[in-house]
């Protein structure tokens, strides 16, 4: 199907084009005046589509969450897709690009994998504007008093270069002082999640002023307020700041905005975005990174809490391909049936539907389709489904687009209208901070311990003494395993999830709980994606 200009697909979507910025012809900023005028009406439907424990044979969940866009438009229902945007660093790493696969596609996607429209470079020049400025104050005289050894900003660039996790920075005569630093990929920067997490621009502003940057000689926090350089960020990331307007392979109209990490960050799109779409459709359709140990956690605990969202119902991607992986089936024997194995890696989906049960809200489980499913594998999964009381649909949407997605579009529309959602956030953010943390690992995680390296526990009662002990927590881990282990598959229970350091993230407005091995610059593989385009 040939893509439409963009003024056609914000016509599909009631967007006047008074508020149409093109960015090209398939492309558009949306002016964030258009939320003053829609103020008054009612929000839509709000659905999160999540996953298993991912495995290596991927389980396809933008793409099915593609998949339920085009199918609701298929049964004639007003739907609005919002999606994260893809990081650079994962598109020329491992994962390669995240816009969909086969027929259920946003598109343009290599722009939208690539430099779509700046968002990711806005970012990344505003994180390393922060570190300039610091760096830059210290070597004029540093007023604040700032410790350059605690120094807690961190540079940042969207790309897997595992050469920046650590560095030493102003090295040689006269270029500032030395001193150890790091970088982060942008994704899992504080400001990447305040761009995600701020509701209009003012917002923005506030919480890029309530940033720590630093610590003083004498253990006091430096605010970026003192810096006095918001105003300059808020017009490096004006622009960004409006979501970004884009189609479906078939051209139904889609929101891509903000782009978090789940396993380093909160791994949510926009609030903006998430505002605009439940203004524009009456169902809105959205994505949180990686299995619902992450991304669904983090979307219903610190996404939906500030957003003031109330989620109606969640739908939870599994393959049988990778349910056999959880079940201990060797790679190079997925395509043989396996209904044991299968049956035994269903412990994952059980966990994760389990997880999402815990909020109050109904789910439908969304089965992404291969030729290799043979029928008993498919018969034992659906027997599985039905003696547990879980709506379940095999999707086609890779080979057959919108038309492979009906069935699912009607048992979520089924889900939406028969099923009530009693949304409820897992813990009250007024917990000590070690309680919130533990109360997440041994209800998502299925720990029995938690165990807080010293680091980790002094940094906690610094910030309880500074008064940040009413957040929310951000849990970095690994997405390969509900332990902190990534070699750990299938639905393990009772392990002990080891806290090794805690970071704050006062503008974001909750503590980052770093677990296992968790790296916040990823590394390349030994053959990148980036090689693999060669002979493209």
């Amino acid at each position: 199907m040939a893509l439409e200009n963009i003024y056609e697909i914000a016509k599909k979507a009631k967007i006047d084009e008074k508020y149409v910025e093109p960015y090209g012809k398939y492309k558009a900023k949306i002016d964030l005046s258009i939320l003053d005028e829609l103020k008054d009406k009612k929000d839509g439907k709000l659905v999160l589509v999540t996953a298993i424990t991912p495995t290596k044979v991927g389980e396809g969940k933008t793409t099915m969450s593609i998949a339920l866009a085009d199918g609701l438009a298929k049964i004639n229902k007003n739907c609005m897709l919002c999606l994260r945007e893809p990081s650079l660093g994962p598109v020329f790493g491992l994962k390669g690009g995240a816009t969909g696969g086969g027929k259920a596609t946003v598109e343009p996607h290599e722009d939208i994998n690539l430099h779509f429209t700046g968002d990711m470079h806005a970012l990344t020049s505003s994180i390393n504007l922060i570190s300039a400025v610091i760096d830059n104050h210290i070597f004029q005289g540093n007023e604040l008093n700032i410790n350059p050894d605690r120094v807690v900003w961190k540079r940042a660039l969207d790309m897997n270069d595992r050469a920046l996790r650590e560095i030493e920075c102003a090295l040689g005569n006269k270029n500032g002082t030395p001193r150890k630093d790091s970088f982060l990929i942008t994704v899992a920067s504080e400001m990447m999640a305040i761009f995600c997490l701020a509701k209009d621009e003012a917002d923005f502003r506030r919480r890029v002023n309530n940033i720590i940057v630093a610590y003083t000689f004498d253990e006091k926090p430096v605010y970026l307020k003192q810096l006095r350089i918001s105003n300059a960020i808020l017009k490096l990331m004006r622009e960004a700041l409006k979501p970004n307007l884009v189609q479906t392979g078939e051209n139904n109209p889609a929101l891509i905005h903000g782009g978090p990490f789940a396993n380093i960050a909160h791994g949510c799109n926009s609030i903006i975005a998430l505002k605009l779409g439940l203004k524009l459709g009456d169902i809105v359709v959205t994505e949180a990174g990686f299995g619902a140990d992450l991304g669904a956690e983090k979307f219903l605990d610190i996404c939906c809490p500030t957003g003031g969202f109330k989620p109606d119902g969640v739908c939870v991607v599994a393959t049988i391909r990778a349910l056999k992986l959880h079940g201990g089936v060797l790679f190079e024997e997925l395509d043989t049936s396996n209904v044991e194995a299968m049956l035994r890696g269903i412990e994952n989906l059980r966990t994760h539907l389990e997880n999402v049960q815990k909020y109050g809200l109904p789910v439908v489980v969304a089965i992404n389709h291969f030729a290799s499913d043979s029928q008993d594998e498919i018969d034992a999964l659906t027997k599985w489904c039905k003696d547990n009381g879980y709506e379940v649909s095999f999707v086609d949407a890779y080979l057959k687009g919108g038309e492979g997605s009906v069935d699912f579009a009607n048992k979520v529309v089924e889900m939406l209208s028969k099923k009530e959602s009693k949304y409820h956030k897992l813990y009250d953010y007024n917990l000590p901070i070690k309680e919130k943390i533990e109360i997440v690992s041994k209800e998502i995680y299925r720990a029995k311990d938690v165990e807080f390296a010293p680091k980790a526990l002094e940094q906690i009662a610094m910030y309880e003494k500074l008064g940040f002990d009413k957040t929310a927590v951000c849990m970095a881990k690994t997405p390969l395993s509900l332990t902190d282990s990534p070699k750990i598959q299938g639905a393990p229970k009772d392990h002990t999830i080891h806290v090794k350091e805690v970071n704050l993230s006062a503008g974001a407005n909750f503590v980052v709980a770093l677990t296992g091995s968790v790296m916040t610059m990823p590394g390349l593989p030994k053959v990148p994606a980036a090689v693999k385009m060669e002979d493209e």
